[in-house]
């Protein structure tokens, strides 16, 4: 989806594997208070939420924060994007090339009221999103019927081709109770019960929500919190100082100007993990000089991504060669070293080289912008195009004129445009939306036509199955693009944490709706 700004982005559901570290091991001692007194954990998010904790609907980041530790998925991130089962009991048995999945279940699995985790459970949280038309329905519309075997045991068919981000994705379905969710779906939404370590205590909306730990958690696991309430804070300044006062035992969100001071600051660690996202420069290659890629290329050599990163942001931010983040490359193994060798480097007297030759002599280009980092960039590209004899007229608008105007495609409005992504472990996140012809003028504005066979292989790549096939068809998608530069790739960003000392266990997850990770495999949060 679309990041307006890295803190206010909605939520993906991705799976992921960690390392099996028995949590008895990691557990520590207990019994330190946070600012709350007590063993409550007060955890500070950096934006607000939408308060809506129904799974099935919420597709806000920041309530999704809360529901991941109220409610288990089907299957889970372990530390990074790869999957592990929760409530399924293994893997899933894959049938009819691919279009077909039979899960089962852990048995035993119980939710909050006592009512065991069914099949039928599963299934309707499969299934509810596309039947009530929610704003997550895209994530599961590829599923044509599920099939409940018995209580434990259930059976899902795709259509008629396979879906490639259907195992690294889709089955991480974060599984609701059907009848006590269809009973009262208003109810549920703000007081909901699912089956995982934390349990819902209060809700004062707009101020925050509290949860208490679920001592009948049908896993082994037992959380050594036993309270956690969330707060959220907006104002950067404000959760700085909150976390240094002692106001608050965790922060979300370092910016990247207090990361120093922090560091520094007596009783407090800093936590960071490259997160699935993808910050751009587009090129508008519908119409005007930007069509030509040699004037990409040449604005491309004009400046240098990895100066301004090293300026503005070297805390919060690591660089990237293509349009899949390294933190997903992890999964997939992508040449990044030969993407990096083939983008251009900084090279003004190449860049004014080339403007020369193929573009007008007025040239001064239009760059649209939202605010902050990404305004800071086009700023520092302007800069760099003057100091050549061209320059740039930098726009920055309000995140709702910018998605009208970028998707205009007309080089009036812009010939370039600065925006980010955030998806997850599959290549299709970044690929089908930002560069498939279909997406053209709805997630993107470059309209890039592409050689021939472009926008068939993204397709392709989406309607297979197995990764090493899926591998060999998006390379070279991700080859052409980085040559071509309908984009420029400039930057992922990072999720960041900071905790007083005595918050120990904590770690710094990379899919944002999966911070504060309190309790797993791999680790189990305590105040010590």
């Amino acid at each position: 989806m679309v990041v307006p700004n890295h803190s206010a982005v909605t939520r993906r559901r991705l799976l992921g594997a960690g390392a099996a570290v028995s949590a008895s091991l990691i557990a520590g001692c207990i019994g330190g208070e946070g600012p709350a007194g007590g063993d409550r954990l007060h955890f500070t998010q950096e934006q607000s939420r939408e308060e809506q904790f129904d799974p099935v609907v919420s597709n806000d980041a920041y309530s999704f924060q809360v529901i991941q530790l109220v409610f288990d998925g089907l299957y889970e991130y372990g530390e990074g994007l790869e999957l592990q089962p929760k409530l399924a009991a293994g893997e899933p048995t894959v049938e009819r090339d691919g279009t077909r999945y039979i899960f089962e279940l852990e048995e035993g699995a119980t939710f909050h009221n006592g009512d065991e985790v069914t099949a039928g459970d599963v299934a309707h949280s499969f299934t509810a999103p596309v039947e009530e038309e929610t704003e997550n329905a895209s994530e599961y519309d590829m599923i044509e019927s599920t099939e409940v075997i018995d209580d434990y045991q259930l059976q899902v068919d795709l259509g008629e081709d396979p879906y490639g981000p259907f195992e690294l994705a889709t089955m991480g379905v974060t599984v609701v109770p059907e009848s006590v969710r269809t009973d009262d779906r208003e109810a549920f939404n703000t007081d909901p019960v699912g089956s995982g370590p934390f349990e819902f205590a209060d809700l004062q909306e707009n101020e925050y929500v509290d949860l208490e730990r679920n001592d009948d958690y049908w896993d082994d696991l037992e959380p050594n919190i036993p309270e956690v309430r969330f707060v959220a804070h907006d104002d950067d300044a404000g959760r700085v100082s909150d976390i240094r006062a002692e106001n608050t035992d965790v922060i979300a969100g370092v910016p990247n100007e207090d990361w120093d001071v922090l560091e520094d600051e007596s009783g407090v660690s800093l936590y960071s993990a490259e997160s699935p996202t993808f910050m751009y420069m587009a090129f508008n290659c519908n119409e005007g000089p930007t069509t030509n890629p040699e004037v990409r290329r040449a604005i491309a050599h004009s400046f240098s991504i990895s100066d301004f990163i090293e300026s503005n942001a070297a805390n919060v931010t690591s660089p990237m060669y293509s349009p899949v983040p390294p933190v997903v490359n992890e999964v997939w193994g992508f040449p990044q070293d030969e993407y990096q060798e083939m983008l251009p480097d900084y090279d003004p007297d190449e860049a004014q080289s080339l403007l020369d030759e193929h573009a007008p002599d007025d040239f001064t280009p239009t760059i649209i912008t939202p605010e902050g980092i990404r305004a800071q960039l086009a700023e520092r590209i302007a800069t760099r195009l003057d100091e050549i004899g061209y320059g740039a007229d930098v726009q920055v608008l309000d995140f709702a004129t910018l998605v009208d105007t970028y998707t205009s495609g007309s080089a009036d409005d812009y010939q370039m445009y600065l925006l980010g992504w955030t998806g997850g472990p599959d290549p299709d996140y970044y690929l089908y939306p930002l560069f498939h012809e279909s997406q053209a003028g709805v997630n993107q504005g470059h309209y890039y036509a592409g050689s021939d066979g472009f926008h068939a292989a993204i397709a392709e790549g989406r309607n297979s199955a197995g990764q090493e096939e899926r591998y060999d068809i998006y390379e070279p998608v991700i080859r052409e693009i980085v040559d071509q530069l309908p984009v420029l790739p400039a930057f992922t960003q990072d999720n960041t944490m900071a905790a007083r000392d005595y918050v120990q266990g904590l770690q710094a997850h990379p899919e944002v709706t999966r911070n504060p990770t309190l309790v797993a495999d791999y680790t189990n949060v305590s105040l010590e």
